[in-house]
C-alpha cells in the first residue's frame, strides 16, 4: 500500500505484478510468458504508484500474478485460477482443486481484498467518502483485431467518476472506449464489493499498453490523470454514499 490512507482517492492496482512466491516455481511457464499480459497488467504498477505519489492517493497493489488467482475476480468465480489463458496452458494450474484453490484464497487473495477495504474503512473513518479508480492496461490486439481505443474507462451504474473523467479524457484528445474493450460490471469483481455494493463512487480505466510501453509513457499517462481527477473530486455528487446498483445482479452470467 501506498499514499495517505485517509485520502479520499484510492487506486487499485490488481494485476500489478507476475511475481509467483517462494514454492510456486513458475507454473511450468517459460519467462517469456510470465512477461505477457497473461501475468500482469503491464504498465499499470508505474501509472498507480506515480499518480499516487502526484495526489498523495491511497493505494494497493497486488503482489502476485493473476495466473497464481486473479484478485479481481469473485471467491466463487471460476476463472479465479485459471488453467488456460488466451492459448497459454497453465501446467502448474491445470490439477489444481478446491483445496488448493482455498488455499491461494487465504495466502493471497482475502489479504489483497482486506487491504483495499481497509483503505476505504480508513477513509469512512476520517469522515471522508472515498473516490475509487482500478488501474489496468489491456492488448492493443485481441484476436488478430487491433483496438482503437487509447483507453477505456468501465462502470457499472455508477455514473459520478466514469462520466467526468470520459469527459476530461476527451476534451484531451484521448481516444477513450465507454465500457470498452470490456464491460464493467462483473459480480463480485474489485469494483462491485468496493464501490457499486457499498454506493462508493467508483470507476476503472484500462489504458493500452503500447501506450506504457517506457517510462515517459506511464509518466505521461500519472500526469494526465493528476489534471483531471482533482476537480472530479471536488464534485459535491461524488462526497456522498449512493447506491445505484448493479447491472451484474441483473444478468449474473
Amino acid at each position: 500500500m501506498a499514499g495517505s490512507p485517509a485520502q479520499r482517492l484510492i487506486l487499485l492496482c490488481d494485476h500489478a505484478s507476475n511475481a509467483l512466491p517462494s514454492g510456486y516455481g513458475d507454473l511450468g511457464l517459460s519467462r517469456a510468458h510470465l512477461e505477457r499480459h497473461i501475468a500482469y497488467d503491464i504498465g499499470a504498477a508505474q501509472v498507480t504508484r506515480r499518480l499516487s505519489a502526484l495526489l498523495d492517493a491511497g493505494a494497493a497493489l497486488a503482489g502476485f500474478s493473476r495466473l497464481l488467482i486473479d484478485p479481481n475476480r469473485g471467491e466463487d468465480d471460476p476463472t479465479l485460477v485459471m488453467r488456460v489463458s488466451d492459448g497459454a496452458i497453465i501446467p502448474g494450474n491445470a490439477k489444481v482443486g478446491p483445496v488448493e484453490i482455498a488455499s491461494r484464497v487465504e495466502r493471497f487473495w482475502r489479504p489483497y481484498r482486506r487491504a483495499c477495504v481497509g483503505l476505504v474503512e480508513a477513509a469512512l473513518a476520517s469522515d471522508r467518502v472515498p473516490v475509487l479508480l482500478g488501474i489496468h492496461s489491456f492488448t492493443p490486439t485481441f484476436k488478430g483485431r487491433a483496438r482503437p481505443w487509447s483507453c477505456g474507462v468501465l462502470w457499472d451504474r455508477d455514473p459520478r467518476l466514469a462520466g467526468p473523467l470520459i469527459e476530461g479524457l476527451r476534451a484531451e484528445g484521448v481516444t477513450v472506449g465507454d465500457n470498452e474493450p470490456y464491460d464493467g460490471a462483473l459480480k463480485n469483481d474489485s469494483m462491485y464489493e468496493l464501490s457499486s455494493a457499498r454506493g462508493i463512487p467508483g470507476a476503472l480505466i484500462e489504458i493500452r499498453q503500447d501506450e506504457l510501453g517506457a517510462p515517459e509513457q506511464s509518466e505521461a499517462w500519472a500526469q494526465r490523470l493528476a489534471r483531471i481527477l482533482p476537480s472530479i473530486l471536488a464534485r459535491p455528487e461524488t462526497e456522498r454514499i449512493e447506491v445505484f446498483g448493479s447491472r451484474a445482479d441483473l444478468n449474473p452470467g
